[in-house]
């Protein structure tokens, strides 16, 4: 199943979709004296294509397309690559809540909450269905009740606040506005729930034939379980204890693992982002992408204007913090940042990176492949891109998450509980794919280092990481670039300048804000979020 489904497959559907989370009924959907869809599921058919409704937002620029991304442009990683007024004031941790950068997040995050809600209710229902896709629909529609859950309860869900969430499992619901739960914790304890049940119903993804891929799978649910206990240890450092054996079954179970094998130790990781292993083993999920659909952030992070041959977007740009983190021989520098100077192919010709827009001389560089394509520089000879530079998706997945930080959380876990010794094998691990030398007993100083590198420029959240670790200090410190004195010259002589100055974080602001006219439409039933 591909994530860019066309619009006809879901055309039985429109009643289905039209509720979203701008209106306070957004999960009523139990008949009321109109059309309805509680006839809709009476086939194999009716049910496959309401499993496909939950994954559309996926795609979408409101989620991971950029929109999502803004909260983790807030890190000491990045800065806002070009003026944008709402950017800015993410970045700057003076939003109004408003921002639609924000609220399109929420409001897709809780319409596919809604969809998998009424996927859950209607495959239960659902007659002359084989027990096979009635299982594994059902596991498909927890796992992505729980994912767009995960999403907006760490971005928006505070120790002493939660956010709303109501199940279809509720005697209530559809009649009530969904409470605010009391604490993330509590959002965070139904995310585990819905993903062990996913996990107990869908097949491994290594059972999948081609036109599966991209369903959620066993792994996906697991990895995810590995997430939320790491997020949720943040308030109670219990939930550590849980990580080593789920991780250990994504391994043993799921079938995962580091891709190897492509040569040099650069090879083996920049193989990672390549089209041609969106399958490997190292996925445990991502957005499902193609020239007509999927995710377009490959074309956001790429030079504004791309060099005048392919339009990029120019935002999210990297910084010297980021750049001086990496040990000096470690090739995931390379493969992560480009720098004025460094060699890449772009549509078929070798060229040296320098950028007339870069506000920090740095540009991201895993997500690029597809753009190595085709001949003369000419994108129209390129197959791997859609011709539309506004829309611009690649047939390269987006990871959202891939083995490599299941053994980080490993190692982090083990090093949360004291057991320094035992979390060397999943961080050296890491650190072999890429030739570096092993850590005998790693710190968590050690893990920090890591996950920043192994990491960078993904969707793994780094301000997340800052925010449960209480680095506060990192957060809030001016961010640097390297400035040239020609722009257009890839040797180009440059000084290492300040480009974003310091910022005010505090632990009062540990969730971002929800919008207010989210509050008033709820008629004050919602409280805003805690420091703000």
């Amino acid at each position: 199943m591909r994530l860019y489904i066309k619009h006809s497959i879901l055309s039985g559907m429109a009643l289905m979709l039209s509720l979203t989370a701008c209106d306070e009924k957004w999960v009523d959907t139990k008949p009321n004296g109109e059309s309805t869809t509680a006839y809709f599921w009476d086939s194999e058919d009716d049910v496959i294509k309401g499993v496909a409704s939950m994954y559309v937002a996926m795609r979408d620029e409101e989620t991971w397309g950029r929109n999502l991304f803004w909260v983790q442009n807030a890190s000491d990683d990045l800065i806002v690559g070009r003026s944008k007024a709402d950017g800015e004031n993410i970045k700057n941790f003076i939003p109004s809540g408003n921002e639609g950068y924000l609220t399109g997040g929420w409001n897709d995050l809780y319409s596919m909450m809604n969809k998998a809600n009424q996927t859950i209710e209607g495959v239960k229902k659902a007659t002359n269905v084989s027990d096979a896709v009635r299982n594994r629909s059902l596991g498909e529609a927890y796992f992505v009740r729980a994912f767009s859950h995960f999403w907006i309860a760490y971005i928006w869900g505070h120790k002493n606040q939660g956010v709303p969430y109501d199940g279809i499992e509720n005697a209530e619901f559809g009649l009530r506005i969904p409470p605010q739960l009391p604490s993330v914790t509590d959002n965070y304890a139904q995310i585990i729930s819905d993903l062990q049940k996913a996990a107990d119903l869908l097949p491994l993804f290594q059972t999948f034939g081609a036109a599966d891929k991209g369903r959620a799978h066993k792994a996906a649910a697991w990895g995810y379980m590995v997430k939320t206990y790491a997020y949720w240890a943040q308030y109670d450092n219990t939930k550590w204890a849980a990580i080593p054996d789920i991780a250990d079954k994504i391994k043993n179970e799921g079938g995962r693992a580091l891709v190897t094998g492509q040569g040099s130790n650069l090879a083996n990781y920049k193989a990672v982002f390549k089209a041609a292993n969106n399958w490997s083993s190292e996925y445990i999920w991502s957005v499902t992408s193609g020239v007509q659909g999927g995710s377009e952030f490959p074309g956001v992070v790429m030079e504004n204007k791309g060099w005048g041959i392919y339009n990029g977007w120019g935002y999210f740009q990297p910084t010297a913090e980021l750049y001086d983190e990496y040990e000096a021989n470690d090739p995931r520098r390379e493969a992560t940042i480009l720098k004025f100077g460094d060699k890449f192919t772009f549509f078929g010709v070798e060229r040296a990176y320098f950028s007339t827009n870069s506000l920090s001389g740095f540009q991201i560089n895993k997500y690029m492949d597809p753009y190595s394509n085709g001949t003369n520089q000419d994108p129209g000879t390129n197959t791997q891109i859609n011709q539309n530079g506004d829309y611009p998706t690649t047939t390269l997945n987006l990871p959202l998450m891939r083995y490599a930080e299941v053994l980080l959380f490993k190692a982090e876990a083990l090093i949360q509980q004291g057991k320094n010794s035992e979390a060397a094998a999943p961080l050296n691990e890491v650190r072999a794919r890429v030739g570096l030398a092993p850590i005998t007993a790693p710190t968590l100083a050690n893990l920090k280092h890591e996950r920043r590198v192994e990491l960078g420029c993904e969707w793994t959240d780094r301000l997340a990481d800052l925010k449960r670790w209480g680095d506060y200090d990192k957060i809030n410190a001016p961010l640097h670039g390297r400035i040239h004195t020609n722009k257009t010259d890839p040797a180009s002589t440059f000084t290492v300048q300040q480009v974003w100055p310091a910022r005010t974080f505090t632990a009062a602001k540990l969730a971002w804000p929800i919008s207010p006219n989210e509050i008033a439409r709820s008629n004050g039933a919602y409280k805003q979020t805690p420091g703000w």
